[in-house]
């Protein structure tokens, strides 16, 4: 399974925050997002949710029939970057054009994963474009965050070029 939210970035330290802000003991939505709000600089609710799940895109909770909990495992660097990579939508598709590209700037990242947006997601927003424009530029912060880009100036580079 791919997990579409894609979270402004932030440290791993944050994430750490916010894995260890969840309950080992499965709490609803409504309680992981406010321990998330309390324990962390998360803005809002609607935040704490989308780094909720960007955790369980992670691998760093898991959702149960009773609701979500904290997976007892440490977020190293190469793991956070195999699970962005192999469980976030448009991560391995956007690193692939990094990888064959010298370097790209969001807006030719934009161009280079455009396809790969799916039809529903085109027709679910106004102005589509904008919002994966947007979302790419989440996707570049987080794949360097992670080890798996650098960033110089406004191109970014597949860190192993």
């Amino acid at each position: 399974m791919r997990y579409k939210i894609v979270p402004p970035v932030r440290d791993p330290a944050f994430l750490a925050a916010a894995q260890r802000a969840l309950p080992l003991v499965p709490g609803t939505v409504e309680d992981c997002c406010l321990r998330i709000v309390d324990e962390t600089a998360a803005p809002s609710r609607d935040a704490a949710r989308e780094y909720l799940t960007f955790l369980q895109a992670l691998e760093l909770a898991e959702e149960t029939p009773r609701g979500f909990r904290r997976r007892r495992v440490d977020a190293d660097e190469a793991a956070l970057a195999e699970a962005f990579e192999g469980r976030v939508f448009g991560a391995s598709e956007l690193l692939a054009a990094l990888r064959a590209a010298e370097s790209l700037t969001l807006d030719e990242a934009f161009d280079e994963i455009r396809e790969h947006v799916p039809r529903w997601e085109r027709d679910r927003h106004t102005d589509w474009a904008a919002e994966w424009r947007e979302r790419t530029g989440r996707l570049l912060d987080w794949s360097v965050e992670f080890g798996l880009a650098a960033r110089d100036g406004d191109r970014y580079r597949a860190a192993d070029a």
